[in-house]
């Protein structure tokens, strides 16, 4: 019997922080909660920002951003500037509310347990992403899985051509820098009807983890 992934961790490797932004695609429930119940909110960087959410219970799919540069909010650098007894100013972020934005993707929960997880830069780059399964059950129990990391571990924002280079940090979509973001990180997807180079066929991991910033040469192949 198929069980539900439980969890979605973010973890920051980059060495800034980011507010990261987990929408639920249409028809699921939102889970921008910690184990604490509280929103993931800024995670600081070099690898200390950790954030683990519980997916729900059943099928569930949406998207992960992480946005750069923020002020206002409950929990930033400027948050003891602000008078207690005014209502919080909205957060606003340098990047990652808007294209260009790097964006992971992720369903779990689908039939006999399926995942499913990508990384896009149909809308740019602004971070480096890469998704990783964790917590398979066994070899020899079940369908034949093929889990792989996905994403990209090479900051495009510095291999960006200077036309397209977005005033807040980043890297705009156009088709040549499609074809560069392909070259560069074959196991991205870039266009509406791109897939990775490396296969998926997942069934049953315990978490996806998604890292900002990842180590170069992070994206595993099993092909």
């Amino acid at each position: 019997m198929s069980t539900t992934t439980t969890n979605l961790t973010l973890h920051n490797l980059c060495p800034y922080p980011v507010w990261p932004l987990v929408t639920a695609n249409a028809g699921n429930p939102s889970i921008p909660t910690d184990a604490d119940g509280e929103p993931a909110g800024r995670l600081d960087g070099n690898g200390e920002g950790l954030a683990t959410l519980a997916f729900p219970p059943g099928a569930w799919s949406g998207r992960v951003v992480a946005r750069t540069g923020c002020t206002g909010g409950d929990d930033n650098d400027e948050a003891d500037a602000y008078d207690p007894l005014l209502p919080t100013p909205p957060l606003r972020c340098t990047t990652g509310d808007a294209p260009p934005v790097t964006v992971a993707q992720v369903s779990v929960g689908g039939t006999g347990g399926a995942a499913a997880y990508s990384v896009s830069l149909v809308d740019g780059f602004n971070v480096a992403v890469v998704v990783t399964p964790h917590g398979m059950p066994p070899e020899g129990t079940g369908p034949r899985r093929r889990c792989p990391t996905l994403g990209c571990a090479v900051d495009l924002g510095a291999e960006c051509p200077p036309r397209a280079r977005a005033p807040g940090g980043g890297c705009g979509a156009g088709a040549t820098e499609a074809a560069l973001f392909k070259h560069l990180c074959p196991d991205t997807r870039t266009n509406a009807t791109d897939i990775e180079d490396t296969p998926q066929d997942c069934v049953d991991p315990g978490e996806i983890k998604v890292v900002f910033c990842p180590k170069p040469g992070s994206v595993s192949r099993q092909l």
